[in-house]
């Protein structure tokens, strides 16, 4: 006879990790796919999936009981597991006692943190992970980031007027698209290593000088504005007053040479910086193409609208949102291993039993027993 359980029990077995099925529009991942479940399955966790959780990602229901997991109610479990930040509805479904892993916006003004400090839930955000060496293999911000810096440049070149490549052709030869990427972090290495595959002149800057050996080792030139704002943990600090002017004006000059612009530039917990200005948009080619990937914090173009394509002075000025949901086979396999990689750390002997004195832990927890 099966045992029933309440929320937040540990089963026979071990601990429970409940994967829900994402219900914010257009995103297609999902948190555990069923090849990184039979890993779990083999510590002595139990895993029920919610009906069509991987639907989005074309995983069926049966692939997971193939891996050895159960179709049933997620939100019972003692861990539940999702992508996208829960919204109130998702919140109310949650239990004290419970634990709640994945990206939950602890640095955006609005977000749910109170809610679920309120509710008891323990909760782990994914973003917070700290950017150490070994915790590389649970830094979902990076997996995602690989995607989307890829998939921009896809975008790029849709919206292009012109080949990337270098082509000789009987009727003549055409000249590689120039491309410049600002914002050199994951994203934009990846971004430039996927322009030069495509056979573009590529381009990278950054506030941080220290990236520049990385963009030179994708085959792309390093764009020198004299300016250096490194900040804490990878990331550029904020830039001063007169920083910002300086490197407004270089940009601007140097933007309207190129063919292709795509945009990075983040700084937690802040609006994205302007690095793109009207002036910039004006001066550049006529079918040339901006690609923001940073339109949910506001963009980094000053023409940018955030989900939308536009077109401004014959210039094409895309701005997708969630890029690494528009591919959910492989960004929901790469945030599978993050999120996996962070339950490992929890388990003692297949029970949850996080570590505190842990910094991965630590750092992530954004609430726990009622604090945050």
């Amino acid at each position: 006879m099966e045992t029933t359980q309440s929320a937040g029990d540990i089963s026979p077995r071990g601990a429970r990790v409940g994967v829900v099925r994402e219900s914010n529009a257009g995103e297609r991942r999902v948190a555990l796919v069923p090849k990184i479940i039979a890993g779990l399955l083999k510590q002595g966790v139990e895993v029920v999936v919610e009906a069509g959780a991987g639907a989005g990602a074309l995983i069926p229901d049966a692939a997971y009981e193939a891996a050895g997991a159960r179709i049933g109610d997620p939100w019972s479990a003692e861990v539940v597991v999702k992508v996208a930040p829960p919204n109130d509805a998702e919140v109310a479904r949650l239990s004290a006692g419970q634990t709640l892993i994945g990206f939950l916006a602890p640095r955006d003004a609005v977000n749910q943190i109170g809610k679920l400090k309120a509710a008891g839930v323990q909760a782990f955000a994914m973003e917070a992970i700290p950017r150490i060496s070994r915790a590389q293999v649970m830094d979902a911000l990076s997996s995602q980031a690989n995607v989307a810096g890829y998939k921009a440049v896809l975008v790029a070149a849709q919206d292009s007027t012109r080949f990337f490549p270098m082509l000789t052709t009987a009727a003549g030869t055409v000249k590689p698209a120039t491309a410049l990427v600002l914002g050199v972090g994951v994203a934009g290495l990846q971004a430039l290593a996927t322009a030069k595959r495509l056979g573009a002149r590529t381009t990278g800057y950054d506030v941080r000088p220290e990236v520049a050996d990385q963009v030179r080792s994708v085959g792309a030139r390093w764009l020198d504005l004299g300016i250096d704002a490194a900040g804490e943990g990878g990331y550029a600090r904020e830039l001063t007053e007169d920083e910002k002017a300086a490197q407004q004006q270089a940009l601007e000059d140097a933007i309207k040479g190129f063919d292709v612009v795509i945009t990075t530039a983040l700084v937690p917990g802040r609006p994205a910086p302007r690095l793109v200005t009207a002036a910039a948009v004006a001066g550049m080619r006529p079918g040339s193409v901006i690609v923001d990937l940073a339109g949910e914090t506001g963009g980094n173009c000053e023409l940018t609208v955030p989900g939308q394509t536009v077109v401004e002075h014959g210039v094409t000025i895309a701005s997708p949102l969630n890029l690494p949901a528009t591919m959910p086979e492989h960004a929901s396999e790469l945030y599978s291993k993050n999120v996996a990689a962070l339950l490992e750390l929890m388990l003692s002997e297949g029970r949850i039993a996080p570590d505190f004195d842990d910094r991965v832990l630590a750092d992530s927890c954004v609430t726990r027993e009622g604090e945050s």
